[in-house]
């Protein structure tokens, strides 16, 4: 059985699984240029496009122009529309102004430079959401999200509090403590991110430029067991993964947390940050699914220490690591609950 203490160092080290115009100061800044797209989206409406320093950022905006600004966040190698199809829509009906972004590498989000590090590192995440909000000129917002778009909400959180409402976050306390990042883990959480180590190799580069579909599905049906996803669930988030940056911002991510790759000089006064593993001081909820394949659920105190403001946390049943598509419900139930806390 693994204890509560490494189970909680695994969570840190290599959980679950930004960025945009970051200055040396680490203040990150942006410029406003938005218009919508011919595509829409299922519940989430047309893409539309902002543009930061750094990217060409697409997203889904769904709500009441002036109700509370609530961004929801992502994971890999999943889908903005169909993690959030059925969240957005719930709290746009509760008077809650929804923003959904396209990480970047994914989807029709693009750098705006060729010579750009294509980097995936948790600070360009963090500082993407920033920048995002400064193009949109939100002054202050509730992050909302899992795997990679939990970290990135927790990044900013951390680093930005005085942009941040509230946090919800699945698998809790997600920002890597890259001081460890060789140090081992237990077995049973090592195999779980098998494609962590995958990535580290040349043979996993190429593995995920030629294979990228079947290897999303290996890690859908691994990381999530209980979900029983559609076919047309599967192939709109395989439409993501043909940006032209895919292949070098995830296997940047994978080995830059492992240690095993340098961060873009451009985050490396938020990196420093980050190693000090800086409280969430804003209301937070966090999330575990009771099915993750990737994270076994806990009870949440080995990273209670991390959240010093009002703080809970819920295992919720019959999900896995997607946790906002699996079991919307409970997703939004968390952002209304630590919406409330404030």
């Amino acid at each position: 059985m693994i204890s509560r203490r490494r189970l909680t160092q695994a969570m840190t080290a290599a959980a679950a699984t930004g960025a945009a115009g970051v200055t040396g100061s680490g203040q990150a800044s942006a410029r406003t240029d938005t218009a919508p797209t011919g595509r829409t989206a299922r519940g989430l409406g047309p893409v539309r496009h902002t543009r930061t320093d750094v990217l060409d950022i697409a997203y889904h905006d769904v709500g009441p122009a002036h109700g509370t600004p609530v961004i929801l966040l992502h994971g890999w190698p999943f889908s903005p529309v169909g993690s959030y199809a059925e969240v957005a829509p719930a709290l746009a009906r509760r008077g809650y102004r929804c923003y959904i972004p396209y990480l970047r590498g994914h989807g029709e989000t693009r750098f705006l430079r060729e010579d750009t590090f294509r980097s995936g590192e948790q600070a360009a995440l963090g500082a993407d959401l920033i920048a995002f909000m400064d193009a949109l000129r939100l002054p202050r917002a509730l992050f909302a999200g899992y795997d990679w778009g939990g970290r990135a909400g927790d990044v900013a959180a951390a680093l930005w509090p005085e942009r941040c409402t509230g946090v919800v976050s699945v698998n809790g306390y997600l920002i890597q403590n890259l001081a460890v990042a060789q140090e081992p883990l237990p077995p049973a959480i090592e195999e779980g991110t098998w494609y962590f180590f995958y990535f580290l190799t040349e043979r996993g580069r190429k593995g995920l430029q030629c294979n990228r579909e079947d290897l999303a599905r290996v890690v859908w049906h691994r990381n999530s067991p209980q979900w029983q996803f559609t076919e047309a669930e599967f192939a709109q988030a395989a439409e993501l993964w043909s940006n032209p940056d895919y292949v070098d911002v995830v296997i940047h991510s994978y080995r830059h947390r492992l240690a095993a790759a340098p961060g873009d000089p451009r985050y490396a006064d938020l990196e420093r940050r980050l190693l000090a593993l800086p409280k969430i001081t804003v209301p937070a909820v966090t999330l575990d699914g009771q099915a993750d394949g990737v994270i076994p659920p806990t009870d949440g105190s080995g990273y209670a220490a991390h959240f010093s403001g009002p703080w809970k946390h819920h295992v919720v049943p019959r999900a896995g690591h997607n946790l906002p598509q699996e079991r919307p419900d409970a997703f939004t139930a968390a952002i209304l609950e630590v919406d409330a806390m404030g």
